[in-house]
């Protein structure tokens, strides 16, 4: 388990502060937010997000620690740390919680306690992704041209 543990800290991504990045990033290991990213953030380690940093876009990692912005969903497979400087939009699915006072948090927090729970919360916001992806692609405008 040691060893696993120096892998999420192997390959470390920064995204620096004054740097915005449009698209998704995956990681391979700890990944430090300190700019702005609009995209999804999917690293297999560790995540912080500085305090002046602004995600517009998911983020999934194992611990994850939140003092800036983050306009998205969280899954963190050990645990989320939002800090008093955090702000949170979205939903959270996380195996443990902590939320330092003055931080906010809009958006529903499951927190699982079991690898069952885990892995049937995922699965489920893992399929209702998949709908609304689905869903982006129909225009639901009435066409009368066709009628």
């Amino acid at each position: 388990m040691a060893a696993h543990k120096r892998e999420d800290f192997s390959i470390n991504s920064i995204l620096g502060p004054n740097t915005s990045v449009n698209g998704d990033i995956e990681s391979g290991g700890f990944t430090r937010v300190d700019g702005s990213l609009r995209g999804n953030l999917h690293a297999k380690g560790r995540i912080v997000v500085g305090e002046k940093a602004r995600i517009k876009g998911s983020i999934t990692g194992t611990a994850i620690t939140v003092g800036g912005v983050v306009y998205g969903n969280i899954l963190a497979g050990e645990r989320l740390i939002v800090l008093s400087t955090g702000l949170v939009l979205g939903d959270i699915i996380t195996r443990r919680i902590e939320a330092d006072e003055g931080c906010l948090i809009h958006g529903r927090i499951r927190v699982c306690r079991s690898d069952e729970q885990w892995n049937q919360a995922v699965t489920e916001y893992q399929d209702a992704q998949g709908v609304r992806s689905a869903l982006s692609g129909f225009s639901f405008r009435s066409d009368k041209s066709h009628g």
